[in-house]
């Protein structure tokens, strides 16, 4: 889509319009058996082309993997497995860091841990949901380091397996990377590299944003001086990754920036930024050089119905051919919604306007990361995503659109 971007994003905030009538999408519970679910993180772990689950239960101090069923048994309970304790767990992310074959899992923690954990995966593929087959072990250059908030796997450095990109929040927070030394599993050879000092990191994301071969760091940082969204140029390979990683900063300055979406809202070929931000903005960082060094900011304000922004994705929700946003909020108490999504259309005057459409209605009020999968294989994106005060657990919203038939 490319809804004349220059026009229809005027340099003013731009509110979205309560749709009236339509219900909220049907909510099928994947997991609820634990309290405080803090996050949802995909991959295929079991190579079957469907992606799978892990979730930190932060007030539960556990960690879970769910294996997607398939669509004909996907509004049920799904298989799961608790692959360690993790006490503050923060986040949690899947990747095969020994290079075994099997997918593990990385947890970062906060609270009194302040510790990252490995929870390796059993090679037995019989065994995946097995939970003693799992094993569980902090890394100890991250042991007391700092409140651990989020991290990304990555090749930075070129050899010796995958390396982590990570961040944190509060006193003495850094963004680094733990270099993979030697071994993998001997997780005492890992050495962390502090890039940035950071207030209270949100987003980390992998990509190539100058076009030079190697990726990058974007981030949200949502506390502190230097709060706003960015992006760390990585200076090069070998010895050059001792130097520092220049800061170019996109936009958000001193906003209370949350989680973002990496995506082409406008239909130029360049992927923007779209971040939620507290209290009830969502901002769009329009990106005007490949190389990532202009932006243009535009606001566009989710409704008083909602909480406040937590996260947000773009996708094409009702199939008409442009994409549209859907965000997740917390304090959505009382009849306020927490999952509601945009749908973009262009006035005669020329100007954007957005009309806001009820996903999850009043129940739950603290929701996290959303993704857009399309669960049920009838052809429109589904809203996953996990709510933590109201213990709805691990949960996806089924879209009512339907995909016509040819």
């Amino acid at each position: 889509m490319r809804i004349r971007s220059l026009l229809v994003f005027a340099l003013v905030a731009l509110g979205a319009a309560v749709a009236r009538g339509a219900a909220p999408w049907p909510r099928h519970t994947i997991d609820d058996s634990s309290r405080g679910a803090d996050g949802v993180r995909l991959a295929d772990v079991n190579y079957d082309g469907r992606p799978d689950i892990v979730t930190g239960w932060e007030e539960g101090g556990i960690t879970r993997v769910y294996l997607n069923p398939g669509p004909a048994k996907a509004k049920k309970k799904w298989p799961a497995v608790t692959v360690g304790k993790t006490p503050n767990v923060e986040d949690a992310v899947f990747d095969d860091f020994d290079c075994d074959g099997a997918v593990d899992v990385v947890t970062c923690c906060e609270g009194k841990t302040r510790t990252i954990f490995v929870h390796w995966a059993p090679r037995d593929e019989s065994k995946y949901l097995v939970p003693e087959a799992w094993r569980t072990e902090p890394l100890p250059a991250s042991k007391g380091a700092m409140m651990w908030m989020f991290c990304v796997p990555a090749q930075i450095d070129g050899r010796d397996g995958i390396d982590l990109v990570a961040a944190g929040k509060g006193g003495g927070a850094t963004l680094g990377w733990f270099e993979a030394l030697g071994t993998p599993r001997n997780l005492a050879g890992w050495k962390w590299h502090p890039v940035l000092d950071v207030g209270w990191i949100m987003s980390l994301v992998l990509f190539d944003m100058d076009d030079d071969g190697d990726r990058d760091v974007l981030a949200t940082d949502r506390k502190g001086k230097t709060r706003g969204v960015f992006w760390l140029e990585n200076p090069g390979p070998g010895p050059a990754l001792a130097k520092p990683w220049p800061r170019h900063d996109i936009g958000g300055a001193g906003r209370e920036v949350m989680f973002l979406d990496w995506a082409d809202l406008d239909g130029d070929g360049l992927r923007d930024v779209l971040v939620a931000t507290k209290p009830r903005d969502i901002l769009f960082l329009r990106r005007t050089s490949a190389g990532g060094r202009t932006w243009q900011p535009h606001t566009i304000r989710i409704p008083d119905t909602a909480g406040t922004a937590k996260a947000v994705n773009v996708g094409d929700i009702d199939l008409d051919g442009r994409p549209d946003i859907v965000f997740s909020c917390e304090g959505a108490k009382g009849n306020l919604s927490g999952v509601m999504w945009l749908s973009g259309r262009e006035t005669q005057a020329g100007a954007a306007a957005w009309d806001a459409h009820d996903v999850s209605g009043p129940e739950g009020v603290k929701f996290d990361l959303v993704e857009l999968v399309d669960l049920d294989a009838d052809g429109d994106l589904d809203a996953l995503t996990c709510e933590e005060r109201d213990n709805l657990g691990v949960i996806w919203y089924e879209n009512p659109t339907r995909r016509p038939a040819k």
